[in-house]
């Protein structure tokens, strides 16, 4: 995807008019030849740093591809000689059409139920966006609501957050156009099926929460940015604002705002009873909350500081009455839950449910009840609660997997929950909290056998001696040393749970193997777990990933030359800083969308967040960690390192894609071997919400094919 006219002219193979047998011999020699890459500007800028002296001679490449024509004319370069490359690939259509199939079937999301209506989102198979749909009653016909696949013609713009009203008569959405962060909000009729005059804009990290009574509803915001910033500019001074229906932005109350920390981040929920509207303020991407109330059944209340300090976990899992119940980490690494008296002059939280060996995910009130979910071993368990905190039994769920949802009325005891395993397409579920029964809601029909696939999980050991999980799933028939895709994230507490995907479907129904590495810096174990993989102790994350690699080479499930790795965002990050480490263990890797410029990442948009789990870049202990792994730091001259497929998008304004481009461009200059080292650059898409199903596809398609012709897998007869 980039340009080299040049070789564009020589890449190209005639399809149709020489023999199958010239054909592949063609295709052979051109995929061996030594890639000629765009030639990329060279510049002299460093900075002394900690009396280091850091090159930086790829900074031009931050700037915004849309505002400047120097990476504009780059990326676009690139683009040929990467286009040129994957329409030479053999498994490349084997992939996008077994992927267009396997992504034709019909998937459902979870019902929120509101005022008796039930609204949910579903997508036929191929189209690029799920559809919103209502129904009167559990089993009713169901009603199309909102259709965004006629938004834009490249099926790009999506219908994102959602959010019925307490009675059901109106809906709260968000519109996310080409992938961004940036929303749009509007409301919904849903007796017509018309949008009211309402809009809201500059809306970014938000939750939507309406008034109990619909007179509006609550969001957060940040001021519109200079001219040319939009997808760069550092998001700071969110604000907390009321929407009442009917009137214009420019007239919306501002609820809550801290100018004086800048940093703080705010998000608003109202309680269920309507009564409370509760603020959740971080600075970072810990879970270290201050919580700020609102009483609103007192039209002139005050916001009050029910916790401060930015030191602990809160999160709200219901109420009742002035009785509140939050999930912390507060004397509990592996959480727990407790009950406050909101009314209090001085609230104490006191145990409700102690912390356990499994770590808590998350904990609602629905029927009386409250239902907490655990992680096993990355594996959920669900287990009910009375509200005095008593043990009320489990749910029982269809197998080894992840159930998410348990969302509902505190009063009514109906509810909603998705599973999903490996090689089990997610199934919704209704939930009677009151008899304690589930059963299927919505479940897909797929054009393949989930018993043809083996599903286990393995234990080893990284460098230090740490135990570590990891999911390993194939065809019950693959051999020994098969191609292996091995997929890391290890970070931000973020946890890696069994999960069904038709993209890594595809890989597995070619003879592929998938792995899925528990790695520390998540949050598979709780708070030990996720502090073991950060800031002084990142490196931890990447001897994990790296040890995973060694287990499956050593164990026979891969071999040496068939073991390539993939991670997005953090897990790009990870990617790229193992390939530097180990060029060696990996045959081939697919960075996507990754931080690679661990110095200069918390200068644009949502970067400044992630100190939490980086570090500083201007405070010396943090820089020298952040500079020991740094992927665009590292590249090392000198030594053999595997093909490298990296991803990223034009309208990334998570981690922008200027990280991608620098990291490109370094790999490509730097005396690392012959293979290839290319960057695919999609446009009209962002981190990687609302990309559209044919984007999904045709991307999967080129790093399949990409990492198949680097394994030696062969297509399955």
């Amino acid at each position: 995807m980039r340009l080299a006219a040049l070789l564009l002219a020589c890449a190209v193979v005639p399809a149709m008019t020489a023999p199958a047998a010239a054909q592949t011999a063609a295709k052979s020699a051109a995929r061996s030849a030594p890639i000629a890459y765009p030639e990329t500007r060279r510049s002299d800028t460093s900075e002394v740093q900690f009396g280091i002296t850091v090159a930086d001679p790829y900074r031009w490449l931050e700037d915004d591809v849309r505002e400047s024509a120097a990476v504009k004319q780059w990326v676009d370069a690139q683009n040929v000689v990467t286009d040129a490359y994957l329409a030479k690939l053999p498994m490349r259509e084997t992939f996008r059409n077994r992927l267009r199939a396997l992504y034709d079937y019909e998937r459902f999301g979870v019902p929120e139920k509101k005022g008796g209506h039930y609204f949910y989102t579903r997508n036929d198979g191929l189209q690029n966006q799920a559809v919103l749909y209502v129904r009167d009653s559990i089993d009713g016909a169901p009603r199309l609501l909102i259709d965004p696949n006629g938004w834009s013609k490249d099926g790009a713009t999506a219908l994102a957050e959602w959010v019925p009203s307490s009675d059901g008569k109106l809906l709260l959405y968000s519109v996310q156009d080409g992938g961004t962060d940036w929303r749009t909000v509007k409301v919904l009729d849903v007796a017509t099926g018309k949008d009211r005059a309402d809009l809201v804009e500059w809306v970014k990290f938000s939750n939507l929460a309406w008034a109990k009574d619909g007179s509006g509803f609550y969001y957060s915001r940040f001021a519109a940015p200079e001219e040319g910033q939009k997808f760069q500019a550092l998001n700071e001074n969110q604000q907390v604002y009321f929407h009442r229906l009917g009137t214009p932005q420019s007239e919306d109350r501002l609820i809550y705002a801290t100018p004086d920390r800048p940093k703080l981040g705010h998000s608003a929920e109202v309680t269920d009873d309507g009564r409370w509207l509760v603020i959740t303020s971080a600075e970072g991407t810990d879970d270290r909350y201050e919580i700020t109330l609102v009483d609103l059944s007192r039209p002139d209340a005050k916001p009050r500081t029910l916790i401060a300090g930015l030191e602990n976990n809160w999160t709200l899992a219901g109420n009742e009455g002035t009785r509140f119940f939050w999930i912390t980490n507060k004397d509990a690494p592996r959480l727990k839950i407790v009950a406050m008296d909101v009314a209090a002059a001085n609230p104490v939280p006191a145990d409700l449910v102690p912390e356990d060996k499994a770590t808590l995910d998350g904990a609602n009130v629905v029927g009386g009840t409250l239902i907490a979910t655990y992680l096993v071993d990355a594996k959920t368990e669900v287990r009910r609660f009375a509200l005095d905190g008593k043990p009320a039994g489990t749910v029982s769920l269809p197998g080894i997997g992840t159930a998410a949802g348990f969302k509902g009325d505190p009063e009514d005891g109906e509810t909603f929950y998705a599973f999903t395993s490996f090689a089990t397409p997610t199934a919704i579920y209704r939930y009677d909290a009151k008899s304690g029964q589930s059963r299927i809601w919505a479940e897909p029909k797929v054009a393949f056998d989930p018993a043809d696939y083996d599903v286990r999980q393995v234990f080893y050991t990284s460098k230090d001696g740490t135990r570590v999980p990891m999911f390993v799933v194939a065809k019950k028939d693959v051999g020994k040393g098969a191609p292996t895709l091995l997929y890391g994230y290890g970070g931000f507490n973020i946890s890696l749970t069994p999960a069904f995907s038709p993209t890594r479907l595809a890989w597995m129904e070619q003879g592929g193997v998938v792995a899925v590495a528990n790695l520390r810096g998540g949050g598979e174990y709780g708070k030990a777990w996720h502090d073991g993989g950060r800031l002084q102790n990142k490196q931890n994350v990447f001897d994990d990933f790296i040890a995973a690699g060694e287990y499956l080479i050593r164990e026979g499930i891969s071999a040496s030359g068939k073991l390539a790795i993939q991670g997005g965002s953090n897990g790009g990050l990870l990617v790229g800083a193992v390939v530097n480490q180990r060029p060696d263990l990996f045959a081939a890797a697919l960075p996507a969308v990754g931080v690679m410029d661990m110095l200069r990442f918390d200068r644009w948009t949502a970067g400044r967040y992630w100190v939490d789990d980086y570090g500083y870049p201007s405070k010396e202990a943090d820089f020298r960690a952040l500079y020991a792994y740094s992927p665009y730091h590292n590249i090392k001259g000198g030594k053999a390192y595997p093909a490298i497929l990296v991803t990223t998008a034009d309208t990334d304004d998570r981690v922008v894609p200027g990280h991608s481009f620098k990291y490109t461009a370094a790999l490509q200059a730097a005396d690392i071997g012959p293979q290839p080292h290319l960057i695919r650059i999609e446009t009209r898409a962002g981190h990687g919400s609302g990309k559209p199903t044919d984007k999904i596809i045709d991307e999967y398609a080129d790093m399949w094919a990409f990492i198949a012709q680097h394994t030696g897998m062969k297509p399955a007869k």
